[in-house]
């Protein structure tokens, strides 16, 4: 899978001002097209198909679930969330831009579960790959030897918050670049220090987008996920995701297009302190214009 595809699919795009993250619910009705007599939905968020055959992580993860996790269960998400958001302002948006505005800073709207759901469902199927597992390479196992201590030690940590997440969730290893401040919403780490990885966990469909982190790896730990293959063996589920199915390549990916985009948003930062810094100087307006003045009078010579 290119750059450019994970970029569009997984990871925060920072599109959204903090005025539209905060935008006020409006249930006000578009006007549809009718054909027939039947209203035309609008909304078109897709159903995305993992991207392997439904087999293919077998006998590690059956067909029958993905049959049923993914063509069940997501397709649930997608049609119910299309049908929440026809005809209102979260029409035409983005998945990831449902996400973050219905999340509205931990005041969630109607359409959050759905569209969260949505979003990280196909984040997980991307997390996998036929024959994947083993050990990650390069600046990755840099990052996470660094943040954790070594690799084994990530392991354990991550399959500790994947097991004792109660109930519902997620588990997730995550870039932190800032301690941006998420109104209401429950920021984990809020004190660490910025720009390393951690491991985090979420209950229900709540996802890292949410506190401004840049996830680059999941596993689904609501029962449905894994029942048919594992029964209630949860631990023994989470160790199988490791070692056999975790697309390191993938995951590496998410890495370079976080710390990419965080170099990014820190420079546009940088130079919005610079611009209002210039524009407080004392007299900053008044030289600008003597300048001109002089330039003027220069010509006119």
């Amino acid at each position: 899978m290119s750059a450019s595809l994970l970029t569009c699919a997984f990871l925060p795009r920072q599109e959204l001002s903090e005025s539209t993250r905060s935008f006020v619910w409006n249930n006000k009705q578009k006007q549809f097209k009718r054909r027939s007599g039947q209203q035309v939905v609008t909304a078109k968020i897709e159903l995305k198909p993992p991207p392997y055959m439904l087999n293919a992580l077998e006998p590690h993860m059956s067909k029958e679930t993905l049959e049923y996790h993914w063509g069940r269960h997501q397709r649930g998400y997608v049609d119910n969330l299309n049908k929440q958001i026809v005809g209102t302002e979260l029409d035409g948006l983005t998945l990831e831009g449902v996400v973050l505005v219905s999340y509205n800073k931990g005041d969630i709207l109607p359409a959050f579960n759905n569209a969260a759901q949505t979003w990280n469902h196909e984040f997980f199927w991307e997390s996998m790959a036929p024959g994947g597992g083993g050990k990650p390479s390069g600046d990755l196992l840099k990052l996470i030897n660094r943040d954790f201590g070594s690799f084994d030690a990530f392991v354990e940590e991550f399959k500790l918050a994947a097991s004792s997440q109660f109930g519902s969730g997620w588990a997730w290893l995550a870039y932190k670049a800032n301690r941006l401040d998420v109104g209401n919403a429950v920021n984990p780490l809020p004190k660490e220090e910025d720009k390393k990885l951690v491991v985090v966990k979420s209950p229900n469909a709540v996802n890292p987008l949410v506190w401004d982190y840049f996830p680059i790896l999941t596993i689904d730990v609501w029962e449905h996920s894994y029942y048919i293959d594992y029964e209630n063996r949860r631990e023994e589920y989470i160790s199988t995701f490791l070692e056999k199915l975790v697309s390191w390549e993938t995951v590496s990916m998410r890495l370079e297009i976080a710390k990419s985009r965080s170099t990014e948003r820190d420079k546009e930062a940088e130079r919005k302190r610079r611009e209002e810094e210039e524009a407080n100087l004392p007299g900053g307006e008044a030289t600008e214009m003597y300048l001109e003045s002089e330039s003027e009078e220069s010509e006119a010579e």
